[in-house]
């Protein structure tokens, strides 16, 4: 096995947990290089535990499209000491905007921007899926052993360890399964086969170079005021963004899946994509006739688990593999991340290994409800964004009209009624309510939160003696 050095001098990564180190050095490995896998390893690295990351694949590649960065993951990239390096590969969208699929139609806006920043403390940023995790990467490279080429074959949960397909079996502490959707781990947890079931949906994902959108006065204006841009019509909506400062233009595709089984990376028809929508606006047929090639993603979903951790206290979940999240709230990547956050902040604080199991447990305890309301909101807005036209589409996009005329009204400095008229709207951006949760949340406040009010407790029921 080898260390991994950080490829990087633009992240310094900063101290966490006021430098609280675990008296009890774990060893620790985690299932999957993904976001979430990583983050894991940043900030169990950061606690004072040793990390090694087993992943399937041969290489680290440039895989993936646009993804979205709110503010409740950017506050802890930033406090991660990668803020500088976020800022220059990131775009910062002024709005999110809705348009009808058929004639183009503006019938949601509501503000981001500054507005992000002031109201949720930390900015709203759209990037590359490649260079989030390439970030993610050279955090966590100082803190792990990467072991490539590795694939899982069976867990031990009592051991624990894990054998991979070479025979190697490899001992740990604690094993960590954030090997996404298709999740090997999460198997062991639940007792048995548990497959991810169909959405019906599946997504187109495609970029497409700025350049030839700058030249044609109908596409410029996504380019030159970057907003997410979101069509919404009849079973299918698209997303489109600009990404690596404007000069690629990221698109999200979503349609009826017609039952192929696609990995994420799988190469699609363009033709197809582009019949699929046809008669769709104007725009939205410039921008598909730009694209060279996509990739097709079935979306797969999960119903929320009964426990995220195996009963020998030694196994635990983390990400998709316990709580996947279709696209729809775009907070897949950010809720793996927080996942990490807590984890590795709880076992900061480790000193005995009897203390080990109190703290998964307070992990899931803390994650578990946030995981689960994002996941119900994004099965939410999957309904919402394919209405049929008809009755119920009318009265989405009047109750989303209303959200954005009090925004634009807000925006251009007029006074306003103190009453939150936005609380249910069908944009859930409008929300404010909705927002200040999923957007202002702190997961190291969360934990520290916890220790204060539960820590003492429950190693007090113990018998240990520990100082939170």
């Amino acid at each position: 096995m080898s260390q991994v050095q950080s490829t990087s001098s633009q992240i310094q990564p900063s101290t966490l947990y006021k430098g609280r180190k675990a008296k009890l050095s774990l060893n620790v490995v985690v299932v999957g290089c993904g976001l979430g896998g990583l983050a894991a390893a940043h900030c169990l690295g950061q606690a004072g535990h040793r990390v090694t990351i087993i992943e399937s694949a041969p290489a680290i590649g440039d895989v993936g499209a646009g993804i979205q960065v709110g503010p409740n993951l950017s506050r802890l990239l930033i406090r991660w000491g990668a803020g500088e390096r976020l800022k220059q590969l990131a775009v910062v969208p002024e709005a999110i905007t809705f348009r009808r699929w058929k004639d183009g139609e503006r019938v949601g806006w509501t503000q981001w921007g500054h507005t992000m920043e002031e109201e949720h403390g930390a900015p709203y940023y759209h990037i590359h899926r490649a260079d989030l995790h390439n970030i993610l990467f050279d955090l966590a490279a100082p803190f792990m052993t990467l072991r490539l080429n590795s694939r899982v074959v069976d867990v031990d949960p009592a051991a624990p360890s894990l054998t991979l397909e070479s025979g190697e079996v490899i001992h740990a502490d604690l094993i960590i399964g954030a090997d996404g959707v298709k999740s090997t781990v999460r198997q062991v947890v639940v007792g048995g086969p548990d497959k991810p079931v169909s959405t019906g949906d599946a997504a187109y994902r495609a970029t497409i170079s700025t350049k030839e959108m700058l030249e044609d006065p109908d596409l410029r204006p996504l380019v030159e005021t970057p907003e997410m841009c979101g069509w919404i019509g009849p079973q299918k909506h698209i997303m489109g963004y600009c990404i690596r400062g404007k000069k690629e233009y990221n698109l999200v595709m979503l349609h009826p899946d017609r039952g192929a089984h696609e990995s994420y990376n799988a190469e699609g028809s363009t033709e197809m994509m582009r019949a699929d929508f046809a008669g769709w606006e104007p725009k939205v047929q410039k921008l598909l006739a730009l694209v060279p090639s996509t990739l097709i993603w079935p979306l797969l979903d999960r119903a929320p688990l009964d426990t995220w951790i195996h009963k020998d206290g030694k196994v635990v979940l983390l990400g998709d593999a316990c709580h996947p999240m279709l696209p729809y709230r775009a907070q897949g990547s950010a809720m793996a991340v927080e996942d990490a956050a807590v984890l590795g902040n709880l076992l900061s604080r480790l000193s005995s290994r009897k203390q080990l199991v109190p703290l998964l447990y307070a992990y899931q305890a803390l994650r578990y409800p946030r995981a689960t309301d994002t996941q119900a909101a994004s099965r939410l807005n999957q309904k919402i964004f394919h209405l049929e036209d008809g009755p119920e589409q009318a009265e989405r996009d009047a109750s989303m009209r209303a959200a954005m005329e009090t925004a634009l009204r807000q925006a251009a400095g007029e006074p306003l009624e103190e009453d939150d008229k936005t609380m249910g709207n069908a944009n859930v951006w409008a929300d404010k309510s909705k927002s200040k949760r999923q957007f202002s949340y702190d997961p190291d406040e969360e934990a520290e939160k916890w220790c204060q009010l539960n820590g003492e407790l429950a190693f007090d029921i113990l018998g240990i003696s520990a100082r939170m």
